[in-house]
C-alpha cells in the first residue's frame, strides 16, 4: 500500500502509475496475442471475427465495471482518511455486488450475442466464429470481474504492483495456451477463446489466495463477506454515472462498428488490428489518469486539496511527452505493426491509414484523460459523463456516418481525433470551474 498524500507529486505519480502501465500492456497482450495468432493460423476472416467480437464484450461488461468505479473511489477517499474499518466493508460490498452481475452478464450475453451481431450486419462469413467466441469468452465472466475488482481495489489502497505481478503470469499462460489450443490442437477460434478464459481465471484465483495469506486488509472469505446498503448506495452514486458513460462509450463502439462493417471484411480486419494498436498506444494516458485519480481520491480524504493542482501539472507533463513520442513511433512504424497481425496488403493499407490520423492526436486524448482523471478522482463522475457521450454521439458518431459518405472510410477515422478535441475543450472547461471540488464524499 502506498500513501499518495505525502511527497513531490510527479514521483509519487510516476512511480504508481509505471506498475498499472506495465500490467495494462500486459493485459492487451492478451487480446494482442489472441489477434496475432489468429490472424497468422486462422486468417482474416477469423482475424474480424475477433475484433468484431470485443465491442460487444465491452457493452457487457462495462456498465458493472463503471458502476465498480464508484468503491474504488470510496476505497481510496477512506484509505486516506485512515478509515480502515469502511475500506473493509466497501471492499465486501464490491465483491458482492460483482458476483451477482458476473451471473447477470453471462446469462445475457448467451441469449442476446447472436441477434446483436445480426441487428448490426455483421458479414455472414464472420458470424459463426463471432458468436462462438463470444459465448465461450463470457464462461469466464466471474473470474474477470474477480480480477479487475481485485485489482482495483488494490490500486485504490496505493498497491499497483500486486496485480502487475499475476498479470505478467496470466499472459505468458495465455500466449502458451493459445498456441497449444490454435497451434498444436487445432481448435481454432474456440481455442483463442478458452486460451484467454483459463488465463483470467488462473490469475483471478491465484491473485485471491495469495491475498487471503499476505494482504494486512484485503482478506476475499465468501461465508464472511458483510453487506453495507449505505456505502453500496454511495458507490453507487459515485460510479452510476460512469458505469451510463463506459455503458454508451461501448455501445458507441458497436455503432462504429456498425459504419465499418458497410465496408466489408478487409476493412473490418484493419479496424480490429489498428484498433489493437490504439489500445496499446493509449494506455500511458489512461494509467497515468488513473494513477492521478487514486492521487486525487487520497489527497482529498487527507483534505489536502492544495496538492491536487500540482499533481494535475506534473501528470500532463508525463502523459504530454510520452503521448508525442508515441504519436511518432506509431507513425514511423505502422506497416511493420500491421504485420505483425496479417499479410494480406489491402488490410496493411487500410489500417496504416487509420493509424497515420488517429495517431497524430495522441496528445489531444492523453490531456482529455488526464483531466478528467482529476474529477473521477474528487467523486465528480456525472459531468465527464456528459462531456464523453457529448463527444462520442453528436460529434463523434454522426461525424463519422457524414464524412464517411463523402470521403469512405478515411472520414471514419478522422471523426476520431475531431471528438478527442471537442471532450479535450469541454473538459478543460469544467475543471476551470473548480465545481468537482464539491463532490468528495468524506
Amino acid at each position: 500500500m502506498q500513501d499518495l498524500t505525502e511527497g513531490k507529486p510527479i514521483g509519487l505519480i510516476f512511480r504508481f502509475a509505471t506498475p498499472m502501465l506495465i500490467g495494462n500492456v500486459f493485459q492487451q497482450i492478451y487480446n494482442v496475442t489472441d489477434s496475432i495468432i489468429v490472424g497468422k493460423f486462422l486468417g482474416k476472416e477469423a482475424l474480424a471475427a475477433v475484433g468484431a467480437s470485443f465491442p460487444l464484450i465491452f457493452l457487457l461488461i462495462s456498465f458493472i465495471i463503471g458502476i465498480s468505479t464508484g468503491s474504488t473511489i470510496l476505497v481510496a477517499q477512506y484509505f486516506g482518511a485512515k478509515d480502515e474499518n469502511k475500506v473493509r466493508r466497501t471492499i465486501d460490498t464490491m465483491y458482492i455486488f460483482l458476483f451477482f452481475a458476473s451471473i447477470l452478464v453471462m446469462i445475457v450475453g448467451f441469449l442476446f450475442t447472436e441477434s446483436i451481431f445480426r441487428a448490426i450486419k455483421l458479414p455472414e462469413d464472420i458470424l459463426p466464429d463471432a458468436t462462438l467466441y463470444m459465448n465461450l469468452y463470457l464462461t469466464g465472466s466471474l473470474f474477470f470481474f474477480g480480477f479487475n475488482g481485485t485489482s482495483a481495489v488494490l490500486r485504490g489502497l496505493g498497491d499497483s504492483k500486486t496485480p502487475l505481478y499475476f498479470l505478467i503470469l496470466s499472459t505468458i499462460a495465455n500466449v502458451f495456451l493459445d498456441l497449444l489450443f490454435i497451434v498444436v490442437f487445432k481448435w481454432g477460434i474456440a481455442g483463442a477463446a478458452l486460451a484467454t478464459v483459463l488465463a483470467q481465471t488462473g490469475a483471478s484465483i491465484t491473485l485471491v489466495l495469495y491475498l487471503n495469506h499476505a494482504h494486512p486488509i484485503i482478506k476475499l472469505s465468501l461465508n464472511k463477506l458483510k453487506w453495507d446498503r449505505s456505502i453500496f448506495n454511495t458507490s453507487v452514486k459515485i460510479g452510476l454515472p460512469t458505469g451510463f458513460q463506459q455503458t454508451f462509450v461501448s455501445i458507441g463502439m458497436i455503432a462504429l462498428l456498425r459504419i465499418v462493417n458497410d465496408y466489408g471484411t478487409n476493412v473490418i480486419a484493419a479496424y480490429s488490428v489498428a484498433g489493437r494498436i490504439d489500445n496499446m498506444a493509449g494506455l500511458p494516458a489512461m494509467n497515468f489518469g488513473v494513477a492521478l485519480s487514486t492521487y486525487v481520491g487520497q489527497n482529498i480524504g487527507a483534505k489536502k486539496m492544495h496538492r491536487v493542482k500540482q499533481g494535475l501539472t506534473s501528470t500532463l507533463k508525463m502523459s504530454g511527452w510520452t503521448a508525442i513520442i508515441t504519436s511518432v513511433l506509431i507513425i514511423i512504424f505502422r506497416y511493420p505493426l500491421m504485420r505483425l497481425f496479417v499479410s494480406d496488403p489491402d488490410v496493411i493499407a487500410i489500417g496504416g491509414e487509420y493509424l497515420v490520423i488517429v495517431g497524430s492526436f495522441y496528445l489531444m486524448f492523453s490531456t482529455m484523460f488526464v483531466i478528467g482523471g482529476v474529477m473521477r478522482g474528487a467523486g465528480d463522475t456525472l459531468i465527464p459523463m456528459f462531456i464523453t457521450l457529448f463527444s462520442l454521439w453528436i460529434i463523434r458518431i454522426p461525424l463519422a456516418a457524414l464524412l464517411s459518405k463523402q470521403y469512405g472510410v478515411i472520414g471514419i477515422w478522422w471523426a476520431i481525433p475531431i471528438a478527442w478535441t471537442m471532450g479535450t475543450i469541454l473538459s478543460f472547461l469544467y475543471y476551470k470551474t473548480g465545481r468537482w471540488k464539491k463532490k468528495a464524499r468524506i
